[in-house]
C-alpha cells in the first residue's frame, strides 16, 4: 500500500487562555475571520473556528492551559513576508530571538500569542526545502 500524500496541515485544534483576545490577536495579525462561532466540542467549554480559505485554528478557552512541552512552535507561510515586521511593531507584537533568522534558502521571524504559543511566520514555505 503507498503512502498517504498529505499536501498540507488542515488545521490546528489549539486550548488558549483567553478565546476573545485569542481571536482578535489573529484576526488582527493574518486577517483571519471568523469561520463558526461556537464550535460544538468534547470539552464543553467556549470556542470559534477562526481562519482564511487554507487555513483554519480551531480555538478552545481552557483559562489555567499552557503550551508549554508540546509544540515548540508552528510555523504561517507569509505571501507578503517584507511587511511582517512593520505589521508586529503596528501591534506591539514582540520579535523573538533578535530579529529575522536565516533558515536554508528562507528568513523567519518568531513571536508569541496571547496564550503563549510559539509562532514562526516564514518567508518561503517549508523554508524552500
Amino acid at each position: 500500500m503507498n503512502n498517504l500524500e498529505a499536501t498540507s496541515i488542515d488545521h490546528v485544534n489549539m486550548k488558549v487562555k483567553d478565546l476573545e483576545q485569542s481571536v482578535k490577536f489573529y484576526k488582527n495579525l493574518f486577517g483571519f475571520e471568523i469561520k463558526q462561532e461556537e464550535n460544538t466540542n468534547k470539552l464543553d467549554v467556549p470556542s470559534k473556528i477562526i481562519g482564511n480559505d487554507t487555513i483554519k485554528l480551531c480555538l478552545y478557552e481552557v483559562h489555567n492551559m499552557s503550551p508549554e512541552g508540546g509544540i515548540a512552535h508552528f510555523g504561517f507561510n507569509i505571501a507578503n513576508f517584507n511587511q511582517v515586521i512593520e505589521k508586529c511593531k503596528e501591534l506591539g507584537v514582540e520579535i523573538l530571538y533578535g530579529g529575522i533568522v536565516d533558515w536554508e534558502k528562507s528568513k523567519s521571524i518568531y513571536i508569541v500569542d496571547p496564550s503563549g504559543y510559539e509562532l514562526e511566520l516564514g518567508e518561503i514555505s517549508g523554508g524552500g526545502l
